[in-house]
């Protein structure tokens, strides 16, 4: 499989200010397409800065990132899993949210022992 180009950190900066009215006000949802971009540039720099495919993140129904040095995973359901929402991921990887508070608020499934993906949050500051 090829590897995939590096993510820019201005592209992700630009995706991610773009949903920013909706990490502030949920009310303020942005299209999907501006939503699903600020989900994928945002999982690929995870997958950039903790290569690895010990652990899967999951942001349904926009993407799935493998990361995290350690044992490969290559069938079936992974033994170490991360899923949320759209609007948790955003906020976690900016860093409006602690993994901590994610996880008290069942915003977030992290199961498995490598499932603790915060050494890695926050991935983008987008300002203000």
């Amino acid at each position: 499989m090829p590897s995939r180009r590096a993510v820019d950190p201005g592209e992700v900066r630009d995706a991610v200010a773009a949903v920013r009215p909706w990490l502030d006000d949920d009310a303020q949802r942005p299209a999907r397409p501006e939503l699903a971009a600020a989900v994928r540039l945002s999982l690929r720099t995870l997958e950039q800065v903790a290569p690895g495919n010990s652990v899967e993140v999951r942001v349904p129904p926009f993407a799935a990132v493998q990361c995290i040095a350690g044992p490969r995973h290559t069938r079936g359901t992974p033994p170490n899993v991360v899923e949320t929402d759209a609007r948790t991921w955003l906020l976690l990887a900016t860093g409006r949210l602690t993994w901590t508070e994610a996880v008290d608020q069942g915003a977030l499934i992290a199961s498995g022992t490598r499932a603790d993906i915060s050494q890695w949050l926050p991935l983008v500051r987008t300002g203000g």
